[in-house]
């Protein structure tokens, strides 16, 4: 497969914004390279705006789907073909790609390929590649010669972490400081791929079907663990364009979530947390029996007495001679204090009882 026109179209927009920037910084200045790879990122990234907001949209229509995912596979537990077969039948029912969370991913590996392409043919050892830049990439000698001068803490933007000595010595730079300067970005490379895979996870749905969880733990851990192995073959241009790469993604998917978050699939909102003092408040006293929501209060009927209901008389009567207001006092013993058969402490009953008995009499 011939990629010479990706190389081609990155070489351009990569010396585009280095002479944007050298108009401000200098055509010899490093920062101007520097700011010529992060903007050629930004540039990729806003031409795939429209992408990775179908990614986004994909994922919650897989999301929406997952409680007929679910009935599948109780369906077909014991019948993998057909469960397959079904749910990749509802996927093309729905028009939901379980693949679109990789197509923005699989788009910049041309970008990144041509990149890697150019930035390794910034070889001043190398007179094949000074010819190359030249004639098919369009470069100038100032231009070539610049991007080989051009140095991030004293690291070259074209060499890697296993450049040869040779190639080092012509661009002037200490292999002991280019290996430390390239092994703390690919860490930082890694590291900011590792987040994006996981901020992205996070915020969709846990359980997904098979095949969507099967390619979420591949880009979570296998796209971290390859770049760390095949990092010290990039050069520092390369790695600086994939961690702005990383950091763009954070931001924009931050952004895009934002304005579409996740919908609840049960159509439920969330029941919210009470806190311990809350839960307290609201907890029935002790000794009072709960209050049922379902049942409601009881309907009153005629014949049920109520509590603003007036006393009966021969409770009143009981009253007024438990209080003493019959004309009678009651009797105290020694001790100054109401006797047990007529004071306060006796029963209404007890008083309505003796009461009959001396009507008897």
């Amino acid at each position: 497969m011939n990629l010479n026109w990706v190389y081609i179209a990155i070489s351009k927009v990569l010396l585009w914004w280095h002479s944007a920037w050298s108009a401000l910084f200098g055509p010899g200045s490093y920062f101007a390279w520097v700011l010529a790879i992060v903007f050629l990122v930004i540039t990729v990234r806003i031409i795939l705006f429209p992408v990775f907001v179908k990614q986004i949209k994909s994922q919650r229509a897989m999301q929406t789907l997952q409680p007929q995912v679910k009935a599948l596979q109780d369906k077909h537990k014991n019948d993998k073909e057909t469960l397959q077969k079904e749910i990749m039948e509802l996927y093309r029912r729905e028009k939901a790609n379980p693949l679109m969370g990789c197509l923005p991913m699989f788009l910049q590996i041309p970008v990144f390929l041509g990149l890697f392409h150019v930035l390794r043919l910034i070889d001043p050892t190398s007179n094949k590649a000074f010819e190359a830049m030249t004639t098919e990439y369009f470069w100038t000698e100032e231009q070539f010669n610049g991007a080989a001068a051009a140095k991030l803490f004293g690291a070259p933007l074209a060499a890697a972490f296993n450049s040869p000595a040779a190639k080092l010595d012509a661009m002037h730079a200490d292999r002991l400081n280019v290996q430390i300067v390239a092994a703390v970005l690919v860490l930082i490379m890694v590291a900011t791929t590792y987040i994006t895979q996981r901020q992205m996870i996070a915020r969709s749905q846990k359980n997904a079907d098979p095949t969507q969880a099967m390619i979420q733990k591949f880009m979570l851990y296998g796209i971290p663990a390859s770049l760390l192995v095949s990092g010290a073959l990039f050069p520092i241009g390369v790695v600086i364009y994939w961690v702005t790469t990383n950091l763009f993604s954070m931001g924009q998917q931050f952004w895009v979530l934002k304005k579409m978050p996740p919908p609840h699939l049960d159509g439920k909102t969330p029941a919210k947390e009470i806190s311990a003092e809350t839960a307290k408040a609201l907890a029935p006293k002790p000794g009072v029996k709960p209050a049922n929501p379902k049942k409601g209060p009881k309907p009153k009927t005629a014949g049920t007495p109520t509590a603003d209901a007036a006393p009966e008389p021969e409770a009143a009567a009981a009253d007024d001679a438990a209080t003493g207001l019959n004309g009678r006092a009651p009797s105290t013993d020694s001790s100054g204090s109401a006797a047990a058969g007529t004071g306060a402490g006796r029963r209404p009953q007890d008083a309505r009882n003796r009461k009959r008995k001396g009507g008897r009499r």
